[in-house]
């Protein structure tokens, strides 16, 4: 396990691969695992995958949610959409299949992709549940069943939402939410409690989970079920009380030596962000942040992409570690391979802007640059975020007076007037 060799001072291969990727000293990843300040997901039984570190003072990384819905479950096409994913920039990929058959869905998008695969699997413990009754009816053993399969299968990491507790449907019930739970996991567990009026048994029993974690070095990511759905929500009593659990099960993890990371909020206003980055990680004593978006407005469906990159650049700026696309698609339908690859590159632009406040990536931009300033496309393209899209732009409307300028300013060029009379005067 990860981080119990790091608690040792022993480096594993992971590691040096990771210390590698990041350009940082092996030590700096020793000291990180120990201490849970970052986490390298990676199934003991899982082979052939590209491993990554998400934490403190490593690149910010992103994950792309795929997977197949009750309407429409062709896993051929979610497998395209995971490729499309890593292709573009995903470092994660997480099937979220709740339609078709969800065994063969997760089994053939492991083996179609190498990088870390994560699941939420009281999802599929739910829907087969559905068969025979309702989702309430549920049993401790069909939730833990879930996660077993999972694990089993080679997934590297799972979202389980421990935090959904009595006490916070309580204050759930105190919140005067407009949107009361958005998180379909979240939704699950606060029906099964309000049902049957017992104790979310991921956290009644959450000592067996991380026995689970620890037999398979599966690493929780610890789920916001509570999360706010529209930017009236943020910040509440609900929120703020499964937050406050979460903090809880992080040190429980931690002296089990179980890797662990916290999920955050959905929808928040631009001036809440940087505040509850700060206070996860107070709370959760810098365990990993994983944020959806944060959607930064409720009123730009088909645009979410933007608005969530909006969001992911001042969380990732805050200290946020982690970042969950969100597609053009969100709030509207399951998105397609278009909308996968648009959410993948907005996210990873937004990834970038904030690492470079960090102190991380300039270099590509400081050649980019310098691209620039010699007018040469070839290298334009070979450092954009998305060549392919660059390249269609330049071709759509190309230059028809010099070729060396784009179309928009012609001989008028301010790059090369300048470079002219510079060279003139020299």
């Amino acid at each position: 396990m990860q981080m119990t060799e790091a608690k040792r001072g022993m480096v594993t291969p992971e590691m040096e691969a990771v210390a590698k990727a990041e350009g940082k000293p092996v030590e700096f990843l020793l000291r990180g695992i120990a201490a849970g300040r970052v986490i390298i997901p990676r199934n003991a039984r899982r082979e052939n995958v590209s491993v990554q570190g998400i934490g403190e003072g490593l690149r910010t990384k992103i994950n792309a949610n795929i997977g197949t819905s009750p309407d429409y479950a062709n896993i051929d096409e979610e497998i395209e959409k995971a490729k499309i994913a890593v292709r573009y920039g995903a470092d994660t990929v997480m099937d979220l299949s709740i339609g078709g058959d969800i065994d063969e869905a997760r089994r053939r998008i492991l083996r179609a992709v190498n990088v870390p695969v994560g699941t939420v699997p009281i999802y599929q413990a739910g829907i087969e549940v559905t068969k025979r009754g309702d989702i309430v009816g549920m049993s401790s053993d069909d939730i833990f069943n879930a996660i077993r399969r999972h694990a089993k299968d080679g997934v590297d990491f799972v979202t389980v939402h421990c935090g959904v507790t009595k006490v916070a449907i309580e204050a759930l019930r105190r919140s005067g939410r407009l949107l009361e739970v958005v998180s379909r996991g979240g939704s699950f567990l606060a029906a099964w409690i309000i049902h049957n009026n017992e104790e979310n048994p991921l956290y009644k029993e959450f000592d067996y989970l991380l026995e689970l974690a620890r037999e398979f070095d599966l690493t929780l990511s610890l789920g916001d079920g509570m999360r706010p759905g529209c930017l009236a929500d943020a910040s509440d009593v609900a929120q703020f009380q499964e937050l406050l659990t979460l903090g809880e099960l992080v040190e429980r993890a931690w002296a089990k030596d179980v890797q662990v990371m916290v999920e955050g909020p959905g929808h928040l206003p631009l001036d809440h962000i940087e505040a509850n980055v700060r206070l996860e990680k107070t709370i959760c004593k810098g365990a990993p942040f994983y944020v959806l978006g944060p959607i930064v407005t409720d009123i730009a469906p088909g645009y979410d992409h933007l608005v969530g990159a909006i969001g992911g650049a001042i969380a990732a700026w805050a200290g946020a570690d982690y970042l969950c696309y969100v597609s053009p698609a969100e709030h509207l339908c399951l998105p397609d391979i278009e909308d996968v690859k648009e959410g993948v590159v907005a996210t990873k632009i937004a990834a970038h802007v904030a690492d470079i406040v960090k102190g991380i990536g300039q270099e590509r931009d400081d050649e980019m640059a310098r691209a620039r300033r010699a007018l040469d496309w070839t290298k334009q393209f070979e450092l954009a975020i998305d060549p392919e899209k660059a390249r269609e732009l330049r071709r759509r409307r190309p230059p028809t007076i010099d070729p060396k300028v784009c179309a928009m300013c012609g001989k008028f060029c301010a790059i090369k007037i300048v470079d002219t009379y510079l060279k003139k005067h020299m």
